[in-house]
């Protein structure tokens, strides 16, 4: 029979595993779940986020998290200029499916032979005083590296989620995701409000690349390891829904936690993804359904 102590310290560590991975989907929620824009470049943004992070407290000694919010700034206006690229040369033409995603992988493969030869392909990691330091409670052991992002992405899910249901550029995210004509004639231009979300959905991942490089170590193409996971929580959590984003995370880390921690760690992936085809298949909504 399994250490209930173990068990437990398993599963802790899942939820702080999946707060991290909530971070990473967070801009996957919004463009994806709310515009229906396939940006599978999201991870490669993250991980250029990492790289700033770490120039940033390599070179100023910045926190990592203080150096993700002022990056944030940066990726916005990326964001605004890359949703600008895509829909000029594809969703105003109405080529925005098959054409579109072929878009986004051109812009990940860039994304990081660009890193590789600006910052090479080594491991980069960052020095914060929370990073090696773990708090104990009842025998629970709770490493302040993962601490740290889980508690910076649950602030930044509330944030977006108030933002998104009571400010008005908020309201008008929602109503462009659900008929862009209706928002037309209330004189509010639908690529306006589009271009405004996907920078935004591109800040969170100056924030997430932040997390990341706390959380581990990076190198240009460790951002592959998160677009299946990103994706996963997007859709078992409800296309759109801040809140089912963050309860799939944790759902995922919890499941990869227990699996690596009781069984093979090389199994964590496929049941992970595993548990989200029977979800799927009972809550074909998601867990949340289309919903904040």
């Amino acid at each position: 029979m399994p250490d209930p102590i173990a068990v437990a310290n398993a599963i802790a560590a899942g939820v702080l595993l999946g707060g991290f991975y909530a971070a990473v989907a967070l801009g996957i929620a919004i463009a994806f779940g709310l515009l229906d824009i396939p940006n599978l470049a999201h991870p490669a943004f993250v991980v250029m986020g990492a790289f700033a992070a770490w120039q940033l407290n390599s070179q100023l000694a910045l926190d990592p998290v203080l150096a993700g919010l002022v990056m944030a700034l940066p990726f916005f206006v990326l964001g605004l200029l890359v949703y600008r690229l895509y829909y000029v040369c594809f969703e105003r033409r109405g080529e925005a499916q098959l054409q579109g995603l072929a878009f986004f992988f051109g812009v990940l493969f860039i994304t990081e032979v660009t890193l590789v030869l600006t910052a090479g392909a080594d491991y980069r990691s960052v020095t914060a005083s929370y990073i090696g330091v773990s708090i104990s409670v009842g025998g629970i052991v709770l490493p302040e590296r993962m601490l740290v992002p889980a508690g910076v992405a649950l602030a930044m899910i509330v944030l977006l989620h108030q933002f998104l249901v009571r400010s008005f550029m908020g309201r008008a995210i929602q109503a462009v995701a659900q008929d862009e004509q209706a928002l037309r004639l209330m004189g509010v231009s639908p690529v306006r409000v589009k271009a405004l979300a996907f920078g935004l959905a591109t800040a969170t991942a100056a924030v997430a690349g932040a997390l990341l490089i706390i959380v581990q170590p990076v190198e240009p193409s460790i951002g592959r390891d998160f677009i299946g996971r990103a994706f996963a929580a997007v859709v078992l959590g409800g296309m759109g829904s801040l809140y089912g984003t963050l309860l799939a995370s944790i759902l995922l880390g919890i499941t990869e936690s227990i699996v690596s921690d009781m069984w093979n760690p090389s199994w964590a992936p496929a049941i992970a993804f595993g548990f989200l085809l029977p979800t799927l298949a009972l809550r074909s909504g998601g867990l949340l359904g289309r919903r904040l």
